[in-house]
């Protein structure tokens, strides 16, 4: 049995310059998909827009720190197999580095920055952002910049609430 580190909620606010892949409407039907390590849970489809907002939030249970979160955005098709949007991954352990110093964070402010977080190779921040601290739970506001695709970005906002009892079973 693996151990629950933390609740992860992911809210997917909106994506912004989204590749075209319905030629014919000259515009795509995208969703995200979010895994982390064997979960896998997606937003709604939005119709006919390169520019989507979802403003759907996800629930993810973070158990292993070395795998990342993985985010994938694909265009709906109805008669073939859905094109993919391109790929963006977060990695999680700064979170759980924040999350180890718990005991210190109640005596914050909520609001205090905690870390801030730098585009490199294991995540695909689009610019640097920051990890703050909110009452019970870390946040992060973010844009990620898509890979394997040629435009595109998603903006997230990413909430770890450390869990009471590690033995959680999900």
């Amino acid at each position: 049995m693996e151990e629950v580190k933390g609740i992860l909620r992911l809210t997917v606010n909106k994506g912004t310059n989204l590749a075209v892949r319905d030629r014919a409407s000259g515009t795509s039907d995208p969703y995200v998909v979010a895994t982390l390590d064997h979960q896998k849970t997606k937003t709604k489809v939005v119709k006919d827009d390169c520019n989507p907002i979802w403003n759907d939030v996800l629930t993810l249970a973070i158990k292993d720190p070395k795998e990342p979160i993985k985010l994938t955005v694909y265009d709906k098709d109805t008669f073939s197999e859905d094109d993919n949007l391109g790929t963006s991954n977060v990695d999680v352990n700064p979170y759980l580095e924040c999350l180890e110093m718990r005991t210190d964070l109640n005596d914050l402010a909520i609001g205090t920055k905690l870390e801030t977080v730098e585009p490199d190779e294991h995540n695909h921040l689009a610019e640097e952002s920051f990890i703050v601290w909110n009452k019970d739970s870390i946040t992060q506001d973010m844009i990620l910049r898509l890979r394997n695709v040629e435009t595109g970005e998603i903006e997230v906002q990413i909430e770890i609430t450390p869990v009471k009892d590690p033995h959680l079973i999900v």
